[in-house]
């Protein structure tokens, strides 16, 4: 079927058709396939509002949850043609950043797989993040130039007029279809302006911040360093959530539902601050159907739940009054008759107050107090939101706090990424477990069968060559793959401490030289954008691109070591690399990472995690057990008490440990100034040692002496291979399948 459709379409044999145009073939049968599929209804339904939808490429997803996959790559293979080579010929989506984005998308493929009536709505950005480019080892950002004309978007005919101040523009939704595994079909509703005009982006990434019919939807994230970026942010968010809004009043209307009782037919999830307008926006409309305030108030609460996905201060937004009256003078209105009757009803407590005493208006304490539900992302992560971080809400609203442990759909990070691994646990357990995730766990009747080893460990250097292949291709740098891959990919951030890394490295580096050479070669490998005005992180990408320079070219070094840093890092990349990791570098500070999605799809892949007792990685260690899990590093609690009392100073950790000074003077030596640029080098040096806000050097003596553990075990190759099994067969869990039942059965209750 499949073939006569392609050879009808191109009007020619595959085997005579290019990658371009089997490409532009099999999307339009895909599509074709996809609208034959009844899109999923009932009686309630959830509207996910996220500023970010890291969806990845959607072909090979669609062929997965159509069922067509095997068939379709087994067609390409008979003609002489490779699947993957067809794939990379679809522009990646540039609608996300990081684990945030890639979440939602996950969630989204679990609403439609679980066939449950939940769509998707977020913001259609031409340019996305950036594109990230290296030049002087340094990053520069350009326009990630992705929107073409024929793909996975369809441009439709609603619009709705968004008030800002005194003008109004009228939007335009695009809507992405969303396909589950075996049955379901949703929507992704992305929101743009038709006056939005790409050509004002030069010099890079900058733009006039102040056209907002022409800047609106051009970046995910503008920078916000200045006045102009600020409101730039206010004026996308409200944009969503007003559209959002607007839709869902459109749709209720027009089943016939009582707008009084819209908490039986509409669930909300606000995915981090970014949606919080959404609650005084809702609560605006709900008055103009005639609704009172009071009234409005209640059901939006009802309808509303909160995801929190971090305890970092700067990430809980505040928006200065001024700002918001400036851009939605209609909503402060709301907004203190918000905050007026948080104050009446707790007494005059400033710190559950909205609006604060600087005159700010705090999205996630009016998240708290307007929607019926506040979860966590991870076990530790909601302990310390209650414990600490939001302490004086979960005083008064112990009911409503709950944990969501994330999860990843194993359609991409398994089926579609590791097809060589997917056949082989299925060859062993049947194919239930793509069903039911859960049914891994039967692997562990396998983790002692020293065939079913030998197996895995040849799948998993098979998996290493095509990374090496590829980073061959994408970068130019020739790896070992008998060498221990150790995969370190994230946005960059200082608390999740790539620089921490970096200084390994340095150790690393600083032995070798010394003729202490490591017991099997080692590969790092990083990939991660830093934010346009984030100085620090671009300071430690540019530190990891010296330091790539540096190792690879000295002939003595590189046999035992080398640096990767991955350009442009992206979901395609992600699907590429994770398969090919042994090990799982997830060292972040505890306390500061709510959950991480990354550590489980190295699990998922048979990589063995290095970590500090942060975040979901708790969880993965009481799934494997310590026996399979490297930890290290202060517990949070330590982290915590140290924040409370100013008792972290770098400084002191320098002074008094050789190896920690040995590896940070290194950055600012003879070798590296001829590398780099001395500004940004001793300016990362210097904040080591006089600040340090993320305890790199807390955890560093006990990271570089865990991982040496680590990679001495690696060498015993029985032992890794079992502890990969393990780590297979206890993922499970972290299927976002999962995930999306609990929010169902304890917050949404979609019927």
């Amino acid at each position: 079927m499949i073939e006569e459709k392609i050879v009808n379409r191109l009007g020619k044999a595959v085997a005579d058709s290019t990658d371009e145009e089997l490409y532009d073939a099999l999307l339009d049968i895909t599509k074709e396939l996809i609208r034959a599929r009844e899109e999923t209804t009932g009686n309630k339904k959830l509207y996910y509002i996220s500023a970010e939808f890291l969806t990845g490429r959607q072909l090979g997803r669609n062929l997965i949850n159509l069922g067509i996959f095997k068939e379709v790559r087994s067609l390409l293979n008979k003609n002489g043609k490779s699947l993957a080579a067809v794939e990379d010929c679809e522009p990646e989506p540039s609608l996300g950043n990081g684990g945030l984005g890639r979440l939602a998308a996950c969630f989204l493929d679990s609403i439609a797989t679980l066939d449950l009536p939940g769509d998707g709505v977020g913001l259609r950005y031409h340019f996305g993040l950036f594109k990230q480019k290296f030049e002087d080892n340094r990053q520069v950002e350009i326009p990630d130039q992705w929107l073409s004309e024929k793909g996975w978007l369809t441009k439709t005919d609603v619009t709705f007029p968004v008030q800002f101040g005194d003008k109004i523009v009228h939007s335009r939704m695009y809507d992405m279809d969303v396909v589950g595994f075996g049955k379901g079909h949703t929507k992704l509703h992305l929101f743009d302006l038709d006056t939005v005009d790409e050509s004002i982006v030069k010099n890079g990434i900058d733009f006039d911040k102040t056209d907002i019919e022409k800047n609106l939807t051009l970046f995910l994230y503008p920078d916000d360093s200045d006045k102009n970026g600020q409101l730039l942010r206010i004026y996308q968010q409200y944009f969503m959530v007003s559209n959002a809004a607007q839709m869902i009043i459109k749709e209720q209307k027009d089943l016939g539902h009582d707008l009084h009782r819209m908490a039986d037919h509409v669930a909300i999830q606000i995915n981090d601050t970014h949606p919080s307008l959404v609650i005084p926006e809702l609560i605006r409309l709900l008055i103009r159907e005639g609704l009172s305030f009071k009234e409005a108030a209640g059901i939006v609460t009802g309808v509303c739940a909160y995801t929190n996905h971090t305890i970092l201060a700067e990430a809980l937004e505040k928006w200065p009054m001024d700002y918001l009256n400036q851009v939605v003078p209609q909503l402060m209105p709301i907004i203190g008759g918000l905050d007026y009757a948080a104050v009446c009803a707790y007494n005059d407590n400033r710190e559950l107050n909205i609006i604060d005493d600087q005159g700010r208006v705090h999205m996630a304490r009016m998240d708290m107090h307007y929607s019926h539900s506040v979860n966590g992302v991870a076990a530790l992560h909601t302990e310390i939101l209650k414990n600490q971080e939001l302490r004086p809400f979960f005083n008064v609203y112990a009911g409503k706090f709950n944990n969501k442990t994330n999860g990843i759909t194993f359609r991409r990070w398994l089926m579609h990424s590791n097809p060589e691994l997917t056949e082989f646990i299925t060859e062993l357990i049947g194919e239930d477990w793509k069903h039911n995730e859960r049914e891994l766990e039967r692997l562990m009747y396998f983790h002692n069968d020293e065939g079913a080893l030998n197996r895995l460990a040849e799948i998993k250097r098979l998996k290493k060559v095509q990374a090496a292949e590829y980073i061959k291709e994408k970068e130019g740098i020739e790896l070992d793959p008998n060498s221990v891959f150790c995969i370190h990919v994230k946005r960059m951030h200082e608390y999740k401490r790539q620089q921490m890394n970096a200084l390994g490295i340095i150790y690393q580096y600083q032995r070798i030289k010394a003729g202490i050479l490591p017991p099997v070669p080692i590969t790092v490998i990083f990939g991660g954008k830093a934010a346009p005005a984030y100085i620090m992180a671009k300071n430690v990408i540019h530190l990891i691109l010296c330091l790539q320079e540096l190792i690879n070219n000295d002939p003595e070094v590189s046999k035992y070591l080398k640096i990767v840093m991955l350009q442009n890092y992206n979901i395609a990349k992600a699907e590429a690399i994770i398969p090919a990791a042994n090990i799982s570098e997830q060292i972040s500070l505890a306390s500061k990472e709510a959950s991480g999605t990354g550590n489980m799809k190295f699990m998922l892949n048979g990589a063995v995690t290095l970590g500090t007792n942060d975040g979901a990685n708790v969880e993965i260690r009481d799934l494997v057990g310590l026996e399979n899990i490297y930890t290290f590093g202060c517990s949070s609690d330590e982290v915590i008490n140290l924040y409370n009392t100013n008792g972290y100073h770098a400084i002191d950790f320098y002074n008094r440990s050789e190896s920690i000074r040995n590896a940070v003077d290194f950055i600012t030596s003879e070798k590296m100034l001829k590398i780099g640029n001395e500004s940004m080098l001793r300016d990362l040096q210097d904040n080591l040692k006089n600040k340090d806000w993320f305890m790199t050097l807390l955890d560093l003596e006990s990271y570089c002496s865990t991982k040496e553990t680590a990679i001495y075990d690696y060498t015993d190759r029985g032992k890794w291979t079992r502890m990969m099994m393990v780590n297979i067969a206890r993922s499970g869990f972290f299927s976002s399948d999962r995930t999306i039942n609990d929010y169902n059965h304890e917050i949404w209750h979609l019927k």
